[in-house]
């Protein structure tokens, strides 16, 4: 004779059922709002964006790209002859010897507060409009300090409007729309997220009691863990389909611009990631203990 296998109670296909939709749900939140927060406190902040890509002056990858372009648009000014690659060499080591300097710096830190402005604007744009940093106003700096240090032909490198693309025109469209969502939403889903959370723990262990509280605490701490690697992905598949359609002399300056203005949300991939860990792995063990601590049916 053979027999049925057992049926599932209701009250634990309740809780798989809820668990499921929690960790969805952690999984769409966690990464959403952390991309809103970013955009709110680091995006559409002057000081806090200037701050993010003030260290890329030192970075080699866009002082190479300065150099070049500062060295492409004065030997377009200059004939030589059989100097002309003579001359571009030595001008290329004085502008990349230049970007290591504090005026260097202090320049690049003017142009990018000033590209901010362009850079918002931009992404609040028309269809097909390019994503770019202007350096009219480093190569300025860079000229003033060439020609006072009495470097030849610097006089002749014209100041003008010299750009460093970091968004195509096609990708901006696509992330147009999703920037104007991220701004609006500003941080009150991050906010959300974390109010839902203590609610759902707390009514779950006063409802319940702790041992569907631990459950529920675990279940929110696996969601953190899978919301952290939602929005890690995300930052690595935007990353790619930025860099897709930048021009390749502009790319490494345009990775490192991303990189840094990313920084902040690998850090909370990071942080999420952790305290995910922590909430799963502690509630799990307590659980364990609790149960270990129990003493068994029929013993008093």
């Amino acid at each position: 004779m053979r027999t049925s296998p057992p049926a599932i109670p209701a009250t634990s296909a309740t809780s798989a059922a809820f668990s499921a939709l929690l960790l969805v749900l952690l999984a769409v939140l966690v990464p959403f709002g952390a991309l809103s927060a970013w955009v709110d406190l680091e995006i559409d902040d002057t000081d806090r964006y200037v701050a993010a890509v003030s260290p890329l002056a030192s970075d080699p990858a866009v002082q190479n790209t300065v150099a070049d372009l500062v060295t492409e648009e004065a030997m377009r000014q200059i004939d030589l002859g059989p100097l002309q690659d003579t001359v571009r060499e030595f001008l290329h080591e004085t502008v990349q010897s230049f970007t290591t300097t504090d005026a260097f710096r202090n320049a690049w830190d003017t142009a990018n507060r000033a590209a901010h402005k362009a850079v918002a604007a931009a992404l609040d744009g028309d269809s097909g409009e390019a994503v770019t940093i202007d350096l009219a106003s480093v190569i300025d700096q860079v000229k003033q300090d060439l020609v006072r240090d009495g470097v030849p032909f610097a006089g002749q490198i014209p100041v003008q409007r010299t750009e460093i693309t970091v968004l195509g025109p096609g990708q901006a469209d696509e992330f147009r729309s999703s920037f104007r969502w991220l701004r609006y939403c500003s941080i009150w889903p991050a906010v959300a997220t974390l109010v839902i959370l203590v609610l759902v723990v707390g009514i779950a262990t006063v409802r319940r009691g702790l041992r569907a509280g631990l459950w529920v605490t675990a279940t929110v701490g696996a969601g953190f863990v899978l919301g952290a690697v939602v929005l890690r992905v995300l930052v690595a598949v935007g990353r790619s389909r930025v860099l897709d359609e930048v021009p390749g002399s502009d790319r490494d300056a345009a990775a490192a611009v991303f990189d840094a203005l990313t920084a902040s949300l690998r850090t909370t991939v990071w942080v999420v990631l952790a305290v995910g860990a922590v909430l799963l792995v502690g509630a799990v063990a307590a659980r364990v203990l609790r149960r270990s601590r129990k003493p068994p049916a029929g013993v008093r």
